[in-house]
Formats: structure tokens, sequence, C-alpha cells
């Protein structure tokens, strides 16, 4: 993918983008954790950023104060957070670039700047 992620595990990162995004879910996990193996039904907190590719954030736990917590697998969040953190273990820092239909679909979510 064409992403760049930069900043230390646990804080704030910064983005960077070059050329085009993918039109499939990319998963890499960029910092590989100890822990178990998330299964789906596990209860997950996790900081999160979210950026339109190749423009500002669009929302991020950071700035908030606080990670988030919410049940994984089970159609609680967006479908490429389900596919892509599913089986992944507690400690990773993991990268999801996710194309509009695992994400918010055609519609988007424009108050949240996403098109």
């Amino acid at each position: 993918e064409n992403i760049s992620v930069v900043g230390d595990f646990g804080r704030k990162p910064a983005l960077s983008f070059d050329g085009t995004p993918s039109d499939e879910l990319v998963v890499e996990v960029l910092h590989a954790g100890d822990g178990q193996e998330v299964e789906a039904g596990d209860t997950i907190t996790c900081h999160y950023y979210g950026a339109v590719f190749g423009s500002a954030t669009a929302d991020n736990s950071f700035d908030r104060g606080g990670a988030l917590s919410f049940q994984i697998g089970v159609g609680m969040v967006i479908p490429g957070w389900d596919e892509g953190l599913v089986g992944k273990r507690v400690g990773d820092r993991v990268l999801l670039s996710i194309p509009p239909e695992l994400g918010y679909g055609a519609r988007g979510v424009p108050q949240a700047g996403i098109p």
C-alpha cells in the first residue's frame, strides 16, 4: 500500500500517502504484539486514527483522550475493522486500508469528511 506511518507505538501517528489506494482491504501489522489472538466476539480496546486516503484526519481516539472498546467480528463496527482485526494479537499496531464497500459505502459520512 502507499501509506507511511510515523510515530511511537501508543501515540498519535502521522500518515503520508503516495499514489492511489488499493481496491481491496490491506492489513499490515506495523508492530507485533505478544498477547492472545483476537477472536470474533471478543471485546477489544484500541486507539484508532482514521483518515481518508490522501487527506486530513477523519476521526481519531487520541484527540478524545481515550481508546475505544467494542466487540469485534460481530458487526458492531465497519466490516473492514471486523475483517482486518480478527486474528491479530493483543498489542499489535495494525494499518488498515479499507475500500468503501468495507467502510461506509458509496454514501460515506460527509459530516465526518468521508466522501
